[in-house]
């Protein structure tokens, strides 16, 4: 059960966001008749068996900014540093996302048949989209295929978004006058915080940790809560901290080219964290009723190991109260042995803490 909700867990997106962006900014790009809406999607090649023996790139991160990307009429090509078929860690097919991605034969052949990145001109594009996975903290930092893409992109005003680990691909990119591309700018991604929590398997052997490699070439890092959505606009750079960022970093894309995006029923996933986040903000009354109307269109597990994971991490006793008031939340809703161990461990530590306060 620890290992299906910590998967769960950590590949759910959610598009909800710290940020709230509104009205195209100044520097979105205008489509133009001659400008073809056509927008790149770069995966990791690295893995293979699903992740068993090679870490690769998250399908349900790449599910969601796809279905987003032509819901909205974008042309969409997928890339990856050595081209031909790539493999996702392992996932849930049943996802409302990946169900109706695996509909769309336009989407798996793109998996199967990836561009290689040495093959692309920037200037075909205007926006790359890098998704994550653990794969991407080995194959795309030192692709320099995709380094030059990156790099004519920015010279050339397109739009760069990353998620998850995939600002890893940002890591080694320098401008023409040699400067780090990510110098001076804001930004997110995986934090250390959540690598810690969730990268125990591969993470011994990245070749740095995101975030430090990141803050080192002169980035001012930004970071939500574990696992809370964050969204980060610079420009026309833009970042998603987590797989819970991916919807909100798509959505911030299509801003940034323009375009207001569509209307759209949430994912389970989406509904599910958004109703954590309102009540962490303090909406307890409404998140109630609304569970009570229909408490089988969220996925309460989510809820519950998203307290159980923050309370673990949590460094001072509010985050630990807002931990504990999430896995309380899930518990009428999701009923395990260990929620209610966790529940109980939670209180015993708030409650000696307390006692020994004076």
């Amino acid at each position: 059960m620890k290992h299906l909700l910590r998967h769960r867990l950590v590949s759910a997106l959610l598009a909800s966001t710290c940020l709230t962006l509104g009205m195209s900014p100044s520097w979105a790009v205008t489509p133009t008749a001659s400008t073809p809406a056509k927008v790149l999607i770069v995966v990791s090649g690295e893995g293979r068996e699903q992740g068993k023996t090679r870490p690769g790139f998250e399908m349900d991160e790449f599910a969601q900014a796809w279905l987003l990307l032509r819901a909205n009429g974008l042309n969409i090509e997928v890339a990856s540093p050595k081209g031909g078929a790539v493999e996702a860690d392992r996932y849930d097919p049943a996802d409302d996302y990946n169900s109706r991605l695996a509909a769309d034969p336009q989407a798996l052949a793109a998996l199967k048949q990836t561009r290689s990145t040495a093959e692309l001109k920037a200037s075909d594009y205007r926006a790359v989209l890098v998704m994550g996975g653990k794969g991407a903290m080995f194959d795309l930092p030192k692709d320099p295929g995709l380094h030059t893409l990156l790099r004519e992109m920015d010279a050339q005003g397109g739009v760069i978004a990353a998620v998850c680990h995939g600002p890893a691909a940002l890591a080694e990119v320098r401008r023409a006058d040699g400067q780090p591309l990510v110098a001076g700018r804001r930004l997110t991604g995986f934090s250390n915080e959540e690598e810690a929590a969730f990268g125990k398997k591969w993470a011994a052997q990245f070749p740095w940790l995101l975030e430090d490699k990141l803050k080192a070439q002169g980035a001012r890092w930004d970071e939500a809560s574990l696992m809370m959505p964050k969204v980060v606009v610079d420009g026309r750079l833009i970042t998603g901290q987590n797989p819970f960022s991916t919807t909100a970093m798509t959505e911030a894309v299509l801003r940034a080219l323009g375009q207001e995006p569509k209307a759209r029923q949430p994912f389970r996933d989406e509904a599910t964290m958004s109703l954590a986040q309102r009540w962490l903000e303090g909406e307890q009354a409404a998140v109630q009723a609304q569970l009570a109307a229909d408490a089988k269109a969220y996925k309460m597990e989510l809820i519950a190991m998203l307290g159980v994971y923050q309370f673990k991490n949590a460094g001072d006793d509010a985050s630990r109260r807002q931990a504990l008031s999430l896995m309380r939340l899930a518990e009428p809703h999701f009923k395990h042995e260990r929620l209610s161990l966790s529940i109980q461990e939670a209180k015993q530590s708030l409650a000696t803490v307390n006692h020994h306060q004076p």
